[in-house]
């Protein structure tokens, strides 16, 4: 139990730092903006194309495609933040390739950190000199930070992941609660649900109340972030397609979007843990690709445990709209600095 609690800690600690980041950091929330963005082009292919089409529907083409997309997420994002910090397309992507082989929050922490090293050479070296200099000095320097970062990000999520397995050790009803609750916050957390379980080699009953859990907080973030009004239409339907989408949303609102998650994916756990279904293939905690294998490997029980999951995560939506509908947000508009009316566009 100690160190169930150890690792909730250790969790809940991560998930304050990306908030201090978003609010704090010099042009923070572009830059976790850019990180979701990143997610969106490697995991969420990767959780259609490997988890969905490859695995479910065995077309090892499409596989193939979403395998490529998952293992560049950060390469993704090492280009696409120095992008958003105003870097120039071919020193973004410069910085972006020497972060090969490196996941997402790696490659992210370097991206971030090189950008603010980049526009200072750009600035201050001569025209024509400024792109040896950049070469010689912003690969090295990205490629160094992401290796540095690797251990400590895999560390941060074997450490976390020890909780799932020792939750699952647990009675079903304590393993449900604590493992579809964390897992679906961590889902709505740049950590990546996919990643952390992938990472972790999650399997059997754990895996199936983690696919089936963020299964159903696509329907309880629908609901939330449509009551709360966090954004347009279109970053509704995205939160419910993929959470990682909206990161940047979700890091300047944390207390709101990840008690209710929790709430939600906690009721949906208990379910998944009382039926004892299972799923064998680790990393499918996503929304689509996680009902889909959950179906395939477990049958009718799966199609009554999701029906079960998108009723109490629905209802978690609502409690957490009760809940939070007078605390203050931050809205789409006022973190991307958009008009709201462009963006319904």
């Amino acid at each position: 139990m100690v160190q169930i609690l150890t690792g909730t800690a250790l969790l809940l600690v991560v998930l304050a730092l990306f908030t201090l980041f978003s609010y704090k950091a010099p042009q923070g929330m572009k830059a976790m903006g850019a990180l979701a963005s990143a997610a969106c082009a490697s995991f969420l292919v990767e959780a259609f194309h490997f988890s969905f089409f490859g695995e479910v529907f065995g077309i090892k083409f499409l596989e193939q495609v979403g395998g490529a997309n998952g293992s560049m997420g950060g390469v993704a994002a090492a280009i696409l933040v120095p992008l958003a910090l105003g870097v120039s397309p071919v020193y973004a992507v410069l910085v972006g390739l020497a972060c090969s082989g490196f996941g997402i929050l790696p490659g992210f922490i370097a991206g971030y950190i090189t950008a603010f090293v980049v526009k200072f050479l750009e600035k201050k070296v001569p025209a024509g000199l400024d792109l040896i200099v950049i070469i010689i000095v912003g690969a090295p320097l990205a490629r160094a930070i992401a290796m540095g970062m690797d251990p400590i990000v895999k560390g941060t999520l074997l450490q976390i992941g020890q909780v799932l397995i020792q939750a699952a050790d647990a009675s079903p009803i304590v393993m449900g609660l604590i493992l579809g609750g964390l897992i679906t916050v961590v889902a709505t957390a740049p950590l990546s649900s996919m990643a952390l379980t992938s990472i972790i080699g999650l399997t059997g009953i754990p895996m199936a109340v983690g696919a089936l859990s963020v299964f159903g907080s696509s329907f309880m973030n629908y609901v939330f972030f449509s009551k709360m009004k966090f954004g347009s239409k279109k970053d509704t339907i995205s939160v419910a397609i993929e959470p990682l989408t909206q990161s940047d949303i979700i890091s300047a609102n944390p207390i709101p979007v990840y008690v209710t998650n929790f709430i939600g994916g906690a009721m949906s756990g208990i379910i998944v843990a009382m039926m004892g279904l299972e799923v064998s293939t680790p990393g499918t905690a996503t929304p689509i690709a996680g009902f889909a294998i959950s179906l395939a490997q477990n049958g009718t029980p799966a199609l009554v445990a999701a029906a079960g999951c998108v009723v109490v995560s629905v209802l978690a939506g609502f409690i957490g709209y009760a809940i939070f509908k007078n605390t203050k947000i931050k809205t789409a508009a006022e973190i991307r600095g958009i008009n709201p009316e462009n963006d319904a566009a």
